[in-house]
């Protein structure tokens, strides 16, 4: 293997390419998955207690060179105790903005962050420019470098000529992000499309809020292969998500390069993955407004407050953009050589070469 470690300190529980295989594994534990597994590299997760292979429990391993902290900066201590002698990376997937949660993370690791002066690692443009203006505002952390390399989609992830399902729409993406909303919306698409129905997974590790609705199937915690699967005979991904905007969107890239356009907003790294106005919404001021009340109702309880939403025309977008595509507009999409999986490794391998 070569000399490099990843260190998860956040994981919900160990995982290993054997969990992605087999049972549904949330986008940061995936791409770790497919980067150290490309690079034949080690990664160590907080709270794995026996050995499988290249993923280990936290300790001390001789020669190790590089080593990757996952998302939290405040684990970089711990680290640099651990490799004394290694070089320090910090691969950020999360959204961090000045004023955030996440920010203040980095106000409390910033002795470390100026003492080891770690390249930050972010997945899209759009996080990039967050993560840097949070920066700048941290003392002794301005001068760090702040660059970009996108999650991978492997590369074996091409269209197959499935038949497209009209009537399937399916949402793959943690229930936190846009969940409840894109459920409302669709109750109205469904009242002006009965036929439609929205196939609902996740990764795994949250619940969702699992209810009687007409036209939605819950498929629970999905492994990798199944996704992709039933991703590959849906219209669309439908993700009406503004709630908690991605930073990269691997659901999104993933579809598209099976073939299967995204039906999403404009927020977040959504356009720069998807690069395609038709696969986009604007973010109204009536939708944030309608979230702003309802965010903290359960799902039940939403049904009125959505009628009447839908009676005033909040998801119009959503219908005529389902209907477009139903009558032969659906878009045509393929894999995006940025986010080949060979290519991101060839971006890691130059980040990390002496």
């Amino acid at each position: 293997m070569v000399p490099v470690l990843f260190f998860d300190p956040l994981c919900v529980a160990p995982y290993s390419a054997q969990t992605l295989r087999e049972q549904g594994l949330g986008g940061s534990e995936a791409t770790t998955v497919r980067v150290a597994e490309a690079l034949d590299a080690f990664v160590s997760q907080h709270n794995r207690t026996r050995a499988e292979g290249r993923y280990l429990p936290p300790a001390a391993l001789a020669d190790v060179e590089d080593v990757i902290v996952l998302r939290d900066p405040r684990a970089l201590a711990r680290v640099s105790q651990l490799f004394p002698r290694a070089r320090t990376h910090l691969w950020v997937h999360d959204r961090i903005e000045p004023g955030s949660s996440r920010s203040r993370w980095f106000k409390a690791a910033a002795p470390d962050l100026e003492r080891l002066q770690p390249d930050v690692i972010c997945v899209s443009e759009y996080q990039r420019e967050l993560v840097a203006a949070t920066l700048r505002g941290i003392n002794g952390c301005q001068r760090l470098r702040v660059r970009r390399i996108y999650n991978p989609v492997d590369d074996r992830l091409v269209p197959d000529g499935s038949p497209v399902d009209p009537t399937k729409l399916v949402f793959f993406s943690s229930p936190n992000k846009g969940l409840l909303f894109t459920l409302d919306a669709f109750r109205a698409l469904r009242r002006s499309i009965p036929d439609l129905r929205l196939c609902v997974a996740n990764p795994g590790y949250r619940q969702y809020p699992e209810a009687r609705l007409v036209g939605v199937e819950w498929l629970g915690s999905l492994p990798h292969a199944r996704i992709i699967a039933e991703a590959r005979t849906a219209l669309c991904t439908f993700s009406a998500n503004f709630v908690i905007p991605e930073t990269f969107g691997l659901v999104f890239a993933e579809s598209r390069a099976v073939g299967t356009p995204v039906l999403t907003h404009d927020c977040g790294a959504a356009r720069e993955v998807l690069g395609d106005s038709r696969q986009v919404l604007p973010v109204t001021v009536a939708e944030r407004l309608y979230e702003a009340v309802l965010h903290r109702v359960a799902l039940r309880w939403r049904a009125p407050a959505a009628r009447v939403a839908a009676h005033f025309g909040l998801f119009d977008g959503y219908i005529e953009r389902i209907r477009a595509w139903r009558n032969g507009g659906r878009p045509s999409v393929g894999p995006d050589a940025r986010f080949r999986l060979s290519t991101i490794v060839g971006e890691w391998r130059a980040l990390l070469s002496p």
